[in-house]
């Protein structure tokens, strides 16, 4: 269960953020993956490090208020910090002992949707099949690849 709860967390997350309108969304997931940054700061147990990170990670938040890719990145250095602090820093949540193993689960689940855009579900729907129609029409209408011409083989 520690391993499948944090991948809902994650899915839940993109459902909710998918809920506000579409000009504030991205800035407003660049603000949450920024203060997401800063988390470890009250206790992270890598000293200076922690500074360190959280700067790197605002500067990429910011970057994000006008890219999603930005903000996929960010939460993947944050799933990168997530894993570092499992194994030797300070967990997340103090008295979780396993809250930064979650995190470094549930966080490339929020990175893959600020990847694919943000989109609500049904845009993802939608986009996911316009890709598959793309592919389809670049195989041909019977989805097939077509066969080399025998001639050219030299057979």
């Amino acid at each position: 269960m520690q391993y499948v709860a944090p991948i809902g967390v994650g899915l839940l997350y993109a459902l909710l953020m998918s809920l506000i309108r579409v000009p504030h969304r991205r800035r407003f997931n660049a603000v949450m993956v920024a203060g997401a940054g800063a988390a470890y700061l009250s206790g992270g147990g890598l000293g200076g490090w922690e500074f360190v990170f959280t700067a790197v990670v605002t500067y990429v938040a910011c970057r994000g208020l006008d890219s999603w890719t930005f903000i996929g990145v960010a939460w993947l250095l944050h799933t990168g910090w997530d894993i570092v602090h499992h194994i030797k820093g300070n967990p997340i949540i103090p008295f979780a002992h396993t809250s930064s193993l979650g995190c470094a689960i549930c966080d490339p689940v929020i990175a893959l949707w600020c990847f694919a855009g943000g989109k609500t579900p049904k845009e993802l729907v939608a986009w996911v099949r316009g890709a598959r129609e793309r592919k389809g029409a670049v195989a041909g209408e019977t989805g097939r690849v077509a066969e080399p011409d025998a001639g050219l083989s030299g057979a």
